[in-house]
């Protein structure tokens, strides 16, 4: 009889085929598909030593939401007193909060990262960028700057910042002295370099500005006017990729040619924002896809797929550590992916 129990008991136990997506942040939901999840009564999920909060439970599909202390990532279910086998994921890990970013945080080659406290529009805040260095410790960086927004390192290392209410992207050394660069940018919110060392500046108002090494400025295109920023990234083939939320829920990410046209590389996603690509040129967006948020990777195939949980992203930047670093409404977080990002240009 106790072989018949073992044997029955073994079937029984919790398989867990697949978690979607592979990573996540603390609020995040993690969708978990398997066999026998509920077979010896209500399951426990649990992500290190912490159990995880379950908003749906069946034995063939546990919807469970990232807990608050989580830090390991390797995910268990637990019913009765049988156990699944682990199951890797890849977790995210608070490393700076008291923050405001409102796009992508800019991250330099010795991989410190640089945030903004953006504030509401006319706010001016005691410091108006910190950075972040490899042991986690936050340091003011930048002060009396009024609503940065736009952050972006060009190939000397220097750090450009635009400052959506006064036009104006500034330029700062590495020592934290800052200078004006050009003005007269409207609302001026996403920035980006391409490989000639061209500054891409997205005025949310409808224009995206292109001003060469020796400051000259052009109107790039027009696009759509947002209600927030426009955010922006250099892609394979030198197109920039544009994001700009507006009141739909089927809100699109533009590409621009070299020659300024543009067209409609992707529709469908929820407030698109921050913009980044891995070496392998896959695009990954901080936005919603059929009603779940996080970082929303697209492939050259144009095929979207939830890669990451999370709630409030509102941008991102791959590490030279492989590693992406997120920026949500007031944090920084940091999920080591083992995913190369695309080279400065």
């Amino acid at each position: 009889m106790a072989s018949k129990q073992s044997t029955a008991e073994r079937a029984a136990r919790p398989i867990i085929a697949k978690v979607e997506p592979p990573a996540a942040i603390v609020g995040g939901e993690l969708h978990i598909r398997g066999e026998h999840l509920t077979a010896a009564g209500w399951p426990v999920v649990r992500l290190g030593n912490q159990n995880a909060h379950l908003i749906v439970a069946g034995d063939s599909y546990i919807i469970a939401r990232v807990p608050d202390a989580a830090l390991v990532g390797e995910l268990q279910v637990a019913t009765g007193n049988l156990q699944s086998e682990l199951h890797e994921t890849h977790l995210g890990i608070q490393i700076a909060e008291s923050l405001h970013p409102v796009a992508n945080p800019a991250v330099d080659r010795d991989g410190n990262v640089y945030s903004t406290f953006s504030g509401s529009r006319g706010q001016k805040s005691p410091v108006s960028i910190y950075k972040v260095d490899a042991n986690y410790n936050s340091k003011p960086f930048v002060t009396d700057l009024m609503n940065p927004t736009g952050l972006a390192f060009d190939r000397d290392g220097l750090l450009y910042v635009s400052s959506r209410h006064e036009g104006v992207i500034y330029q700062i050394t590495p020592g934290g002295h800052m200078s004006v660069y050009v003005e007269g940018m409207g609302i001026a919110t996403g920035i980006a370099f391409d490989h000639d060392e061209n500054l891409y500046v997205g005025d949310r108002s409808g224009t995206i500005f292109k001003i060469s090494k020796s400051r000259q400025i052009y109107v790039f295109a027009t696009l759509e006017p947002s209600l927030a920023a426009y955010h922006l990234a250099f892609g394979p083939e030198e197109y920039l990729y544009v994001s700009g939320p507006t009141t739909s829920s089927f809100d699109s990410i533009h590409r621009i040619a070299k020659s300024g046209e543009v067209e409609v590389f992707y529709r469908g996603l929820g407030r698109p924002q921050g913009l980044a690509f891995d070496n392998t040129g896959r695009l990954y967006v901080a936005a919603s896809l059929a009603g779940r948020r996080g970082v929303i990777r697209i492939g050259a195939d144009r095929k979207a797929e939830l890669f990451l949980s999370g709630p409030g992203i509102v941008g991102l930047a791959f590490t030279p550590s492989r590693a992406i670093v997120l920026a949500t409404h007031n944090a920084l977080f940091r999920v080591d992916v083992d995913i190369p990002g695309r080279p400065l240009p």
